[in-house]
Protein backbone atom coordinates (compact mmCIF):
# COMPACT_ATOMS: atom_id res chain seq x y z
CA UNK A 1 0.00 0.00 0.00
CA UNK A 2 2.88 2.37 1.07
CA UNK A 3 4.45 1.86 -2.59
CA UNK A 4 1.53 2.44 -4.54
CA UNK A 5 1.21 5.71 -2.50
CA UNK A 6 4.68 6.90 -2.96
CA UNK A 7 4.05 5.80 -7.12
CA UNK A 8 0.92 7.57 -7.17
CA UNK A 9 2.44 10.77 -5.52
CA UNK A 10 5.50 10.51 -8.06
CA UNK A 11 3.26 10.17 -10.83
CA UNK A 12 1.31 13.18 -9.70
CA UNK A 13 4.53 15.23 -8.77
CA UNK A 14 5.54 14.38 -12.47
CA UNK A 15 2.38 15.38 -14.42
CA UNK A 16 2.57 18.92 -12.37
CA UNK A 17 6.02 19.72 -13.06
CA UNK A 18 5.39 18.72 -16.99
CA UNK A 19 3.10 21.75 -16.84
CA UNK A 20 5.64 24.13 -15.40
CA UNK A 21 7.57 23.74 -19.05
CA UNK A 22 4.35 24.09 -21.13
CA UNK A 23 5.14 26.64 -23.31
CA UNK A 24 2.06 28.47 -23.65
CA UNK A 25 -1.80 28.11 -22.46
CA UNK A 26 -3.21 25.65 -25.29
CA UNK A 27 0.42 25.62 -27.14
CA UNK A 28 2.68 23.65 -27.95
CA UNK A 29 6.15 23.45 -30.05
CA UNK A 30 7.55 22.95 -33.67
CA UNK A 31 10.85 22.93 -33.72
CA UNK A 32 12.86 23.14 -37.28
CA UNK A 33 16.72 22.96 -36.68
CA UNK A 34 17.03 22.15 -40.34
CA UNK A 35 15.63 25.14 -41.81
CA UNK A 36 15.95 27.40 -38.86
CA UNK A 37 12.98 28.20 -37.49
CA UNK A 38 10.41 27.27 -34.71
CA UNK A 39 6.68 28.23 -33.49
CA UNK A 40 4.07 27.31 -31.04
CA UNK A 41 0.38 26.20 -32.55
CA UNK A 42 -2.22 25.59 -30.86
CA UNK A 43 -3.00 22.33 -29.13
CA UNK A 44 -5.21 19.67 -31.01
CA UNK A 45 -3.79 20.79 -34.55
CA UNK A 46 -2.18 17.89 -36.73
CA UNK A 47 0.53 18.44 -39.24
CA UNK A 48 -0.88 18.22 -42.87
CA UNK A 49 1.06 16.23 -45.18
CA UNK A 50 2.33 19.02 -48.48
CA UNK A 51 3.89 18.18 -51.25
CA UNK A 52 4.12 21.53 -52.88
CA UNK A 53 4.19 25.08 -51.38
CA UNK A 54 4.41 25.43 -47.45
CA UNK A 55 7.26 23.64 -45.79
CA UNK A 56 4.70 22.91 -42.96
CA UNK A 57 1.19 23.18 -42.11
CA UNK A 58 -0.73 22.54 -38.97
CA UNK A 59 -4.44 22.36 -39.26
CA UNK A 60 -7.24 22.44 -36.56
CA UNK A 61 -9.07 18.81 -36.51
CA UNK A 62 -12.31 19.84 -35.81
CA UNK A 63 -12.44 23.20 -37.73
CA UNK A 64 -10.16 22.04 -41.36
CA UNK A 65 -9.98 25.53 -42.87
CA UNK A 66 -8.09 26.72 -39.69
CA UNK A 67 -4.35 26.05 -39.94
CA UNK A 68 -0.74 27.73 -39.38
CA UNK A 69 1.87 27.35 -42.30
CA UNK A 70 5.54 28.60 -42.98
CA UNK A 71 7.00 29.58 -46.58
CA UNK A 72 9.98 30.18 -47.51
CA UNK A 73 11.65 31.38 -50.29
CA UNK A 74 15.27 32.52 -50.94
CA UNK A 75 16.57 36.12 -51.01
CA UNK A 76 20.45 37.51 -51.10
CA UNK A 77 22.19 36.43 -48.21
CA UNK A 78 23.05 40.31 -47.19
CA UNK A 79 19.40 41.23 -47.16
CA UNK A 80 17.40 42.87 -44.51
CA UNK A 81 13.94 42.75 -44.39
CA UNK A 82 13.79 46.15 -44.11
CA UNK A 83 15.64 46.40 -47.09
CA UNK A 84 11.78 45.05 -48.80
CA UNK A 85 10.53 48.00 -47.05
CA UNK A 86 8.57 48.97 -43.95
CA UNK A 87 5.98 46.48 -42.21
CA UNK A 88 3.16 48.14 -44.09
CA UNK A 89 4.63 48.16 -47.65
CA UNK A 90 5.71 45.00 -46.87
CA UNK A 91 2.22 44.07 -45.22
CA UNK A 92 0.44 45.21 -48.30
CA UNK A 93 2.49 43.56 -50.83
CA UNK A 94 1.67 40.16 -49.09
CA UNK A 95 -1.81 40.74 -48.87
CA UNK A 96 -1.45 41.51 -53.22
CA UNK A 97 0.59 38.23 -53.18
CA UNK A 98 -0.19 35.82 -51.05
CA UNK A 99 -3.38 36.56 -49.04
CA UNK A 100 -5.86 37.70 -51.57
CA UNK A 101 -3.84 37.26 -54.96
CA UNK A 102 -5.63 38.47 -58.36
CA UNK A 103 -8.43 36.80 -59.53
CA UNK A 104 -8.74 34.68 -55.91
CA UNK A 105 -12.21 36.69 -55.60
CA UNK A 106 -10.68 37.37 -52.04
CA UNK A 107 -10.30 41.42 -50.55
CA UNK A 108 -7.82 41.43 -48.30
CA UNK A 109 -7.73 44.67 -45.46
CA UNK A 110 -4.38 45.36 -43.56
CA UNK A 111 -6.01 45.96 -40.22
CA UNK A 112 -2.24 46.56 -38.55
CA UNK A 113 1.51 46.23 -39.55
CA UNK A 114 4.30 46.51 -37.09
CA UNK A 115 7.65 45.88 -36.84
CA UNK A 116 9.38 44.36 -33.64
CA UNK A 117 12.97 43.11 -32.53
CA UNK A 118 14.28 39.71 -31.16
CA UNK A 119 17.68 38.24 -30.53
CA UNK A 120 19.02 40.82 -33.54
CA UNK A 121 15.98 39.55 -36.33
CA UNK A 122 13.83 41.79 -37.56
CA UNK A 123 9.54 40.59 -37.58
CA UNK A 124 7.21 42.43 -38.76
CA UNK A 125 3.59 40.98 -37.47
CA UNK A 126 0.81 41.52 -40.46
CA UNK A 127 -3.15 41.58 -39.27
CA UNK A 128 -5.91 41.14 -42.09
CA UNK A 129 -9.36 40.95 -42.33
CA UNK A 130 -10.06 38.75 -45.39
CA UNK A 131 -13.60 38.85 -47.20
CA UNK A 132 -14.30 35.41 -49.35
CA UNK A 133 -16.24 35.60 -52.81
CA UNK A 134 -18.72 33.12 -50.95
CA UNK A 135 -19.65 35.97 -48.55
CA UNK A 136 -17.36 34.50 -45.47
CA UNK A 137 -15.22 36.40 -43.34
CA UNK A 138 -11.39 34.96 -42.04
CA UNK A 139 -8.68 36.39 -40.06
CA UNK A 140 -5.17 36.26 -40.73
CA UNK A 141 -1.97 37.29 -38.66
CA UNK A 142 1.26 36.73 -40.33
CA UNK A 143 5.09 37.08 -38.76
CA UNK A 144 7.84 37.72 -41.57
CA UNK A 145 11.44 37.66 -41.06
CA UNK A 146 14.88 37.36 -43.03
CA UNK A 147 17.39 34.97 -41.64
CA UNK A 148 20.43 33.01 -44.05
CA UNK A 149 19.10 33.82 -47.33
CA UNK A 150 15.55 32.93 -46.91
CA UNK A 151 12.21 35.19 -46.68
CA UNK A 152 9.93 33.17 -44.23
CA UNK A 153 6.31 33.99 -43.86
CA UNK A 154 4.35 32.55 -40.94
CA UNK A 155 0.65 32.52 -41.09
CA UNK A 156 -2.40 32.21 -39.13
CA UNK A 157 -5.94 31.94 -41.04
CA UNK A 158 -8.79 30.80 -38.91
CA UNK A 159 -12.20 32.31 -39.79
CA UNK A 160 -13.41 36.03 -38.08
CA UNK A 161 -16.00 34.11 -35.82
CA UNK A 162 -12.69 31.97 -34.37
CA UNK A 163 -10.30 35.02 -34.53
CA UNK A 164 -13.03 36.51 -31.65
CA UNK A 165 -12.90 33.68 -29.26
CA UNK A 166 -9.47 32.90 -29.61
CA UNK A 167 -7.42 35.42 -30.14
CA UNK A 168 -5.12 35.46 -27.71
CA UNK A 169 -3.98 32.18 -28.54
CA UNK A 170 -3.35 32.76 -32.21
CA UNK A 171 -1.54 35.91 -31.05
CA UNK A 172 0.95 34.25 -28.96
CA UNK A 173 1.15 31.09 -31.55
CA UNK A 174 2.18 34.07 -34.16
CA UNK A 175 4.32 36.34 -31.97
CA UNK A 176 6.58 33.12 -30.55
CA UNK A 177 7.74 32.46 -34.55
CA UNK A 178 11.46 32.61 -34.59
CA UNK A 179 14.82 32.10 -37.26
CA UNK A 180 17.95 31.80 -36.30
Amino acid sequence: MGQRLVLVLIMILGLSLGGCVATGVGLQSYVDAEDGYEFLYPNGWVPVEVRSGPDVVFRDLVERSENVSLMMSPVPKDRLLQDLGDATEVGYRLSKSAIAPPDSGRVAELVSAESRQAKGKTYYLLEYAVKLKEGGERHNFASVAISRGKLFTFNLSTTERRWQKAQETFRQAVESFSVY
